[in-house]
């Protein structure tokens, strides 16, 4: 917690919160995701078609 004397406004903060889209547009979370998605996309094109 900052210490403030009494009418000392606090500090802004340096960066503002990143989001979503910011999470997103990193490299390893998009192969992550991608592998995942083939690997989904297999399992129903295989459910569909050789069962």
């Amino acid at each position: 917690m900052v210490d403030t004397y009494r009418g000392e406004a606090p500090a802004p903060p340096a960066e503002e919160p990143r989001g979503c889209l910011f999470a997103l547009s990193q490299p390893p979370l998009m192969i992550f995701l991608t592998v995942i998605g083939s690997l989904l996309l297999m399992a129903a094109l295989h459910d569909l078609f050789f069962l």
